[in-house]
């Protein structure tokens, strides 16, 4: 990892980084030699208790002053979200990469559980609006590169059906980043780059649904960190990750044909419509002949 921002001495702070693609980039910017902030409802119950003292366990290093820090927080809070951003700089005087990662799913459709809702626009998409608000005006005082990375979904680009309130806060979050990206280069002297983190399909706590084994087709969370790094170094903005049966190219084809609805006047989500089935698979099969 040669990006500037991922040094020794710098300082990560990680949402939901106490388990899933959180706790797998923490554990890439501990090996990397930087302080690490896992941000988590978890932190202090259960078998994630003790997940930072795991980390050291894992990547001990020789030498230089380095820490993981464990802190309990929920990201729908703002004014804890600020509070943490506080002792961060007290404790550490520099945050060099904030990853935006809590997230929860509803199960919502769009006439049903409110409450579910209230809590995923509240942790998924406002979660982030905390972390950005807090964080970003003072990494970029600081003059030095830094990185804010949000996770995102597939789900907030094609929005499948099935959980309408996720859909909407992942959709919500990449309009967010983009924007957020726009202001940071637009602004003058500013070393602060964002990225839009958008796994595919991934084996983690919240997805497992009750399964201990990886489907097949899923990506580790490993996988994603790994996937994640080497855009990061490439420049990327948009990183859309494939998975073991999802190619590039297949999400390409779903994505244009998601933006056809609207350029074409087809029914909204028309690639789950009976009348479009073929016409989506046909679509599919062209856009995907010379894949893998």
């Amino acid at each position: 990892m040669t990006h500037p921002a991922i040094a020794p001495g710098r300082t990560a702070v990680i949402t939901g980084g106490a388990s899933g693609i959180g706790l797998a980039a923490a554990k890439r910017f501990f090996a990397a030699g930087m302080n690490v902030v896992i941000a988590d409802t978890n932190i202090p119950r259960g078998e994630n208790a003790d997940v930072w003292k795991q980390l050291k366990a894992a990547h001990p290093r020789q030498g230089g002053d380095y820490e993981v820090l464990g802190y309990a927080l929920d990201v729908a809070d703002a004014d804890a979200v600020e509070a943490m951003k506080a002792y961060v700089y007290e404790t550490f005087g520099d945050v060099a990469v904030l990853m935006n990662n809590a997230g929860v799913a509803a199960g919502a459709g769009p006439y049903e559980k409110l409450d579910g809702w209230l809590r995923v626009i509240a942790t998924n998409l406002m979660g982030v609006l905390h972390g950005v608000q807090a964080f970003a005006p003072a990494m970029i005082a600081s003059g030095k590169p830094g990185l804010i990375i949000n996770t995102g979904s597939k789900q907030g680009i094609t929005a499948p059906p099935g959980d309408t309130a996720y859909n909407v806060s992942k959709a919500g979050i990449k309009t967010l980043t983009e924007g957020l990206q726009h202001s940071l280069r637009n602004e003058s002297g500013c070393q602060i780059s964002a990225h839009l983190l958008v796994p595919g399909s991934t084996f983690t706590g919240m997805t497992s649904r009750g399964r201990t084994e990886k489907p097949p087709g899923a990506w580790t969370a490993d996988q994603v960190v790994d996937f994640m790094l080497a855009a990061i170094e490439a420049g990327d903005f948009y990183i859309l990750c494939p998975d073991n049966e999802v190619t590039r190219a297949m999400d390409n084809a779903r994505m244009e044909w998601a933006m056809g609805d609207l350029i074409e006047n087809r029914p909204p989500l028309s690639r789950w419509h009976d009348d479009y089935k073929d016409a989506f698979a046909a679509f599919l099969a062209e856009r995907t002949r010379s894949d893998g």
